[in-house]
């Protein structure tokens, strides 16, 4: 492909260098460099591309994009400068697959919490009446028959384009996809316009160092989609909504429970019955029908109603957004595991203080004889969150199971003892186990008729990190393997 058709929807300066060349790759990872590429110098948290300059030149590179002007490059290589790079390499991704964007349907949702059970949803109930749907989360990437594990919420923006190209070639016509803050921040869902975008809620999380430097930074960088978007649904009842669609420039719609919404939930009630741990309420307004979830809590209205709301615009019946939402099921999100009938065991990622006292909060309103709560925290990750879930979990459950999750560099009994510190600020049962397994063969063989366990943290991760390394682990896997070994000492199956 041409660099002069590369660069054709992209601002830049031309320093030097021919614009007339052959281009065989898109590059921004100076490793995967090859000859007559084109190498863009991201600058990251941890490294910047502009000191790889030499080597990519050393590896033939045809063409740089930089951000800062660059000496000593050899005539022959071209050099574009720009104002931001990763901005540029978003635009460059998007020519270079043949703008995929604009062959699909694009649906973009950001917020803090119930954006990967709501892509999830959605592209249930577009399949469910014929519109094949590609899915970019943090769980993986569906591109038609092609599952691939996610690394991040939103990927790279070559990744995000190369992506979108594949569901085209697979006969997808939609694409509905996870747009995190810091996607939006780093320009990884730039070079395009998003049909839709979706608000669903936000709460303080992901500030700090390599993050959002504060609150209001998090909020405008969320606020970003709707600047980027041709029609926003948004959660109406959100106390963050003004500042989120300041110098939004697409039309508004709205969801939630106020009867002031374009769409909401009505009568809602919770429903618990064998095998079935989900909420029922009545939609209303621009649509007008019952719905009966099986996933708990009231988040999982709102995160339904996001799904209806942009599914009507699609021309999804009644009918087809109940049958789907009756048995959509999101692994790792309120997971429900079937090992007793006696007690209830779910699987939930929530990894911060926010979502876990979201969570807890959810499933104390079904009065389980006793809530049982079983988390770790991250190793190499800041130590306030420790002490923050600690504390909820000591104050909400009625007994917490401290454990080990992903300790990465740090000691699994390290970070315990700064759990410890957080559940002694309440008043809650605690045991600490640190072998993950044992912490749930635990909760297990002392499980009371009516509980409620909850394992948080992992979700659908299947693996542990210890030391740069991750080890398969799978809770579902565990919780089986517990099953075999200890069938005959368990009290309740």
């Amino acid at each position: 492909m041409q660099l002069i058709s590369l660069l054709e929807r992209m601002e830049y300066s031309h320093k030097q260098g021919s614009l007339e060349k052959d281009i065989t790759g898109v590059i921004y990872d100076s490793r995967k460099v090859i000859p007559n590429s084109i190498f863009v110098c991201i600058k990251g948290a941890n490294t910047d591309g502009h000191h790889y300059i030499k080597s990519v030149i050393e590896k033939e590179v045809t063409a740089l994009i930089v951000e800062e002007p660059v000496e000593n490059v050899p005539e022959t290589v071209t050099v574009i400068q720009v104002k931001n790079s990763r901005l540029a390499l978003a635009c460059l991704s998007a020519a270079w697959f043949g703008y995929p964007a604009e062959k699909l349907k694009t649906i973009g949702i950001t917020g803090t919490k119930g954006k990967t059970t709501t892509t999830y949803m959605i592209k249930s109930i577009l399949e469910s009446f014929g519109w094949k749907t590609g899915l970019i989360g943090t769980i993986e990437i569906i591109m038609g028959e092609e599952h691939i594990k996610a690394d991040h919420s939103t990927p790279e923006s070559y990744i995000v384009q190369e992506s979108f190209a594949k569901m085209v070639e697979s006969g997808c016509q939609c694409v509905v996809m996870e747009a995190s803050s810091q996607g939006l921040m780093q320009n990884r869902v730039s070079g395009f316009t998003f049909d839709y975008g979706i608000f669903t809620n936000l709460e303080p999380d992901h500030i700090g160092p390599n993050e959002h430097k504060d609150m209001e930074d998090y909020i405008h960088c969320k606020g970003l989609l709707f600047q980027q978007c041709r029609h926003g649904i948004v959660n109406i009842d959100d106390s963050h909504l003004e500042q989120v669609l300041k110098d939004h420039t697409c039309d508004i719609e709205t969801f939630g429970f106020s009867k002031k919404a374009d769409l909401y939930a009505n009568n809602v009630q919770l429903v618990h019955r064998p095998g079935f741990l989900g909420v029922a309420y009545e939609v209303q307004g621009l649509m007008n029908f019952p719905v009966e979830i099986d996933i708990p809590g009231k988040f999982s209205v709102y995160n339904s109603l996001t799904a209806i709301a942009i599914c009507r615009h699609f021309g999804a019946s009644e009918e087809k957004i109940r049958e789907v939402l009756d048995h959509i099921k999101v692994k790792g999100r309120v997971e429900l595991v079937n090992v007793s009938k006696h007690y209830t065991m779910l699987i939930d990622y929530a990894h911060n203080a926010m979502s876990l006292k979201s969570l807890l909060t959810a499933l104390k309103e079904y009065k389980p004889k006793r809530l049982v709560c079983l988390f770790g925290c991250g190793g190499n990750r800041a130590k306030s969150r420790r002490f923050e879930m600690g504390e909820i979990s000591s104050r909400l459950a009625d007994l917490t199971v401290i454990t080990s999750d992903n300790p990465r560099n740090e000691s699994p009994e390290a970070i315990i003892s700064d759990i410890l510190e957080g559940v002694k600020r309440a008043d809650g049962d605690y045991v600490t186990i640190p072998d993950r397994k044992e912490a749930i063969r635990y909760c297990m063989m002392h499980a009371l008729p009516g509980d409620m366990i909850v394992l948080a943290g992992k979700g659908q991760e299947d693996y542990q990190e210890i030391k740069g390394k991750k080890y398969h682990m799978d809770e579902r896997e565990l919780i089986q393997e517990i099953l075999k070994e200890s069938a005959k000492e368990l009290p309740l199956l």
